[in-house]
């Protein structure tokens, strides 16, 4: 018989909660089995075991992991200022994990959390959707058949509401559409950005304490360009306010590839080398799990967080890499650092970046 998976849960109601779906997602994987689950607030235990249908629970996660040692850990909340502490009690116990993004707060932290687990030989997933929506690997086919021709750029932007535009979105959000690029162009070589508050360029008055636990935060206006090793430049900004663009497109020589942010959102395909459907007569055409015009008939009521434990299992039992692993996560965090570093620098910077501190605590 397949094995079963002991899966221990953590989550801080009130600070990140348990992410989006993250304590839920295990009750519709059979091969998993909730053993426990820990949140730090008391009052939300009961609520948390009966959504997770853990067996018991815990306000201490380092006594649940010493105690239940799950075979899996999930770290489920989306503040980040305790993901590395809690990674790395993790992965010291010999646990594989599936966590929310965004990573970790820097540089320095994610290469303890990647050497830490190359030493245990342990898997890390984490929650970048968009890289198992079935449109995703469509579209990487279209691209090797020729359908848009060569591709030239790419360009994405964050949310960009009110609140959270500009720094805070590049981290909360923007690691989706950074991620999302290296699928299509690969590592990234260099970064050159700017970064303005109220149109002043950050300094170091600026800096703040970010929510969500980011730590030093600043900016609400960023312009980030990225060259890929593969020679494609790829675009980031988030301007706070200017909402209702959250997605990547594509382009190449012969037409454009469009994503919504999302797993399993509708994608789009534009045949068109000028790029301009209202003056060439082009249409743009969906493309849904089943192909180009096809109607959508797959049920993505499962969602990402499925596909991403299936396929960690599948990972931990093939000795290979998840589909959105350790090495993906540290490097969109490297993309969100450099943005911040080239703004320091005032010009480009290479990859990998040599300062692995938080550039926003270095700033003058």
């Amino acid at each position: 018989m397949a094995r079963k998976y002991r899966v221990g849960i953590i989550g801080r109601t009130g600070k990140g909660n348990y992410g989006h779906g993250l304590d839920t997602v295990w009750k519709g994987v059979s091969r998993c089995d909730v053993v426990a689950i820990a949140d730090d607030n008391k009052s939300a235990l009961a609520g948390a075991m009966t959504r997770s249908g853990a067996r018991k629970a815990y306000t201490d996660y380092r006594e649940m992991l010493d105690k239940e040692k799950p075979d899996i850990v999930s770290i489920s909340q989306r503040w980040i200022d305790r993901h590395h502490e809690m990674l790395m009690a993790a992965i010291d116990m010999g646990c594989h994990i599936y966590m929310e993004k965004p990573f970790v707060r820097d540089l320095v932290e994610a290469d303890e959390v990647v050497e830490a687990c190359e030493t245990k030989h342990l898997k890390l997933a984490i929650a970048h959707g968009n890289r198992y929506s079935p449109q995703v690997a469509i579209a990487r086919k279209l691209i090797a058949d020729g359908e848009i021709g060569n591709v030239l750029e790419l360009r994405a932007r964050g949310k960009e509401d009110p609140r959270r535009g500009g720094g805070e979105d590049l981290w909360v959000l923007g690691t989706h559409m950074l991620d999302l690029m290296r699928v299509f162009a690969g590592d990234v070589e260099s970064c050159f950005a700017t970064c303005f508050e109220k149109g002043v360029p950050v300094n170091r008055s600026h800096v703040y304490d970010g929510n969500e636990g980011i730590g030093p935060l600043a900016a609400d206006t960023i312009d980030a360009t990225y060259r890929f090793k593969s020679g494609i430049h790829g675009f980031f900004s988030s301007h706070r306010g200017h909402g209702n663009r959250f997605g990547l497109k594509v382009f190449g020589s012969k037409g454009v590839l469009e994503f919504q942010s999302g797993y399993g959102k509708t994608a789009w395909l534009l045949k068109d080398p000028a790029w301009s459907p209202g003056r060439t007569g082009s249409k743009w055409q969906a493309i849904s799990s089943n192909g180009v015009g096809k109607p959508e008939s797959k049920d993505t009521k499962h969602g990402s967080n499925h596909a991403a434990v299936v396929d960690l299992i599948e990972a931990i039992e093939k000795d290979r890499q998840p589909v959105s692993g350790l090495y993906d996560a540290r490097a969109a965090t490297e993309m969100i650092v450099s943005v911040f570093e080239s703004h320091r620098q005032g010009g480009p910077v290479s990859f990998p970046l040599k300062n692995r501190r938080n550039p926003l605590t270095l700033l003058k």
